[in-house]
């Protein structure tokens, strides 16, 4: 049995875990270069060359994609319904399959599916974290929070420096009001991939969260991507979070964590039209 890919794909802004999509090629005969014709003119006057010997050559038939192969195409054109049938025709012994079929699910927004496919995934390969990662993203879906949190926790006694499993925790923490804790996890998850905020090659499901809690996680995101250096991304941040409600311009302001974007001009821009709206 094939081992489980370990690259994961996120979901929420929890994101599902997924194999990389295997894009299908085309076979293409080589093209005629012309330069090369222009190179060589016909002789009219020549003599004609013997004809080469004939030779027997054996024509192979191409091998068609398997089902999985097929299904990982129509995900990649976001053709999920598509992509299940596909992924029902593969070998039912595979775990990776069942794991893709529950993405496919969870991008449809068939809950119960996804978390049977994952179950069945995780019972065929209980060793691979990003199939335990998805399961909790499932259980965010439902706002099974402290499920969610087991899950995610699970996943990272297997992988311990994934970022985008701490990443998924930190959010998930965010969401039960446990900020301190989230925003540590978030910092872990910094200092294995600085640029984890910036992932956008995953796919992702809706965040569930309430509007106040989005607008917490929007807010220690703007921290997070000050931590990375990518200001103009905190600056985006912290404008959902002032349009959210949960925080202002002055406690922006007199945070220390985003001195780094004073100055800038697209943050002193906010900040004078954050003000304005609520005088």
């Amino acid at each position: 049995m094939r081992r489980f890919d370990k690259r994961p794909l996120p979901a929420l802004m929890l994101m599902a875990a997924i194999v990389g999509p295997s894009g299908l090629l085309l076979a293409q005969s080589s093209p005629v270069n012309p330069s090369e014709s222009a190179q060589k003119p016909a002789q009219a006057n020549s003599a004609p060359k013997p004809a080469a010997p004939a030779t027997t050559s054996t024509t192979f038939p191409k091998t068609p994609p398997t089902f999985e192969q097929l299904g990982d195409a129509l995900m990649a054109h976001q053709r999920y319904q598509a992509a299940i049938e596909a992924y029902k025709k593969a070998p039912t012994n595979d775990p990776i399959v069942w794991n893709k079929l529950g993405i496919a699910y969870q991008l449809m927004f068939n809950l119960p599916d996804a978390m049977h496919c994952y179950k069945t995934s995780y019972k065929l390969n209980p060793k691979n974290s990003t199939v335990i990662n998805n399961v909790g993203t499932v259980y965010d879906a439902l706002k099974e929070y402290h499920n969610a949190e087991k899950m995610y926790r699970k996943a990272l006694k297997i992988d311990p420096d994934s970022a985008l499993i701490l990443k998924n925790l930190g959010t998930n923490l965010l969401a039960q009001h446990k900020y301190s804790k989230g925003w540590k996890e978030y910092l872990a998850a910094l200092k294995v991939d600085p640029l984890i905020f910036e992932d956008n090659s995953r796919p992702r499901i809706e965040n569930p969260a309430s509007v106040s809690d989005r607008g917490a996680m929007n807010f220690y995101l703007a921290k997070g991507c000050v931590r990375a250096g990518m200001p103009l991304r905190a600056i985006e941040y912290l404008r959902m979070a002032l349009n959210e409600g949960y925080t202002s311009p002055k406690k922006i302001i007199a945070d220390n964590e985003f001195a780094a974007l004073h100055g800038l001009p697209e943050f002193e821009e906010l900040m004078n039209s954050q003000s304005q709206k609520r005088q």
